[in-house]
This record gives C-alpha cells, structure tokens and sequence, in this order.
C-alpha cells in the first residue's frame, strides 16, 4: 500500500522584534543587534515635543537601509515644556565638563517619564501584531543619570508587559530587550562596527543644526565612544 503523501508544513512566522529606533548611535545599534538575531523588525520613532525633528529623518534612513518596517508617533507631553531642556528651545543645553556628566542628580535634559510612554506605546504594537520582543537601546554607564534607563526600571516594564496584554495572560512573553545595557560609548561603537551600522546616518546631537554642536553631554559621550576605539566618527 503507497504511503499518502505528508501534507506540507506551514513556514514559520519569523520572530518579530519592536524597536524603539531615535536616529541616535543608541538606538541605530539596537536595531542591527535585533536585525543580527534574525528579527523581523518594527521601527518606533516618537514625535514628542523635542526641540527638532533631525533625528527622526536619520531614524527614517535607517529603518529603510535595516530593512525594517517604520512607524512614526505623535505622543505630545501633558506637562509644560519647560519641564526637560529637549523640549524647550528656550533653554541652554547643558555644557559640562565630561568628567561631570551624569553626576550631581537628574539633568535638565531628562523628559519625564519618556521612555515609560514609548515603552508603552510599543507594548501596544507589540501585543497587537504578536511581536516576541521591544528592543531599546538604553544603557546604565553612559545614561546621564536619567532614571529611566536603569535595569530595575526596564526589569518592572516587563512585567507590566507580562500582566498588562492579552499577550501576557494567553502565556506569550513579550521580552524588553536592551542589548547595550552594561556597554560603554566604545563599547557601543565598537559593536556597532561588528554589526555593520552605517553610522554616517545616525544623529546624536540634542541640537538640529546642520551639523552637530559638540557641546552637548551626548555630542561629548559620542566624540569619547569613537576617540577611545581609535576610530573617526562617519557622521562627521
């Protein structure tokens, strides 16, 4: 008696990651990470009130040359604007020696709660599309003290991930992944090199000027990440 033939197998679905993608260095790096593991990848940028929208046309640039799919947000602030130096021009950006950055408390650059609202602006798409994964590219060395880039915080954020999507309570985890946690700046850039990121299309600077400042805290993190590798900065 023949055999039947097997009825062909489904393709997998590939695993999708959320990334929440600024145009900075950070954020650039986390999406190729993702990219790198075998990622279909979701791009997340947020139009929040910032001083300029320089980063978010880098952060379309990159999701094309990464092959991701791009999302742009509105997700306006309810507090004033003075509240964080990023969102209102009408402050200085803070000029610090950069042996001093990330010391003497929270800066003036830091935007309440921001990473909460994207974080939970990507849950949503995550939980909606079925994606395994956020990734975000925060990290606890170079951070400029912002609370909200800490491993306790991102640690809680899963598990409002887990408790709080239909995801969650059907026993599918949505992981928040931050691949560049414990990274140095040199750290980050050489990895960003392993990983193949054009970084002639990343912008760090919080200025939207045609070229960058030097002068803010992530201009002088950025310049100490590429002088410590040994290497020259492409977006310069």
């Amino acid at each position: 008696m023949a055999n039947s033939p097997s009825k062909p197998k489904k393709p997998r679905r590939p695993k999708t990651a959320v990334v929440l993608l600024s145009g900075g260095l950070d954020s650039a790096t986390a999406l190729y990470w993702a990219k790198a593991r075998g990622y279909a990848l979701e791009a997340v940028s947020f139009h929040y009130g910032q001083r300029h929208d320089r980063e978010i046309k880098s952060a379309i640039r990159l999701a094309r040359r990464a092959g991701a799919r791009h999302h742009e947000s509105r997700l306006p602030l309810l507090g004033p604007a003075a509240a964080s130096a990023l969102t209102d021009s009408r402050q200085r950006l803070p000029n610090l020696p950069l042996k001093k950055i990330g010391q003497g408390g929270i800066p003036t650059t830091y935007v309440p709660a921001r990473n909460t609202m994207f974080l939970a602006a990507a849950l949503s798409l995550a939980d909606a599309i079925g994606a395994e994964a956020i990734v975000i590219g925060a990290n606890v060395l170079d951070y400029s003290g912002y609370p909200d880039c800490r491993p306790a915080f991102l640690k809680a954020f899963e598990k409002v991930a887990r408790l709080g999507t239909k995801s969650g309570a059907e026993g599918r985890r949505i992981r928040i992944l931050a691949p560049l946690l414990k990274l140095d700046k040199a750290g980050i850039v050489r990895l960003a090199r392993r990983l193949g990121v054009p970084l002639e299309l990343t912008w760090s600077c919080y200025n939207g000027t045609k070229t960058v400042c030097g002068r803010c805290d992530s201009c002088k993190l950025r310049a100490k990440g590429f002088s410590d590798v040994g290497v020259p900065d492409p977006a310069l």
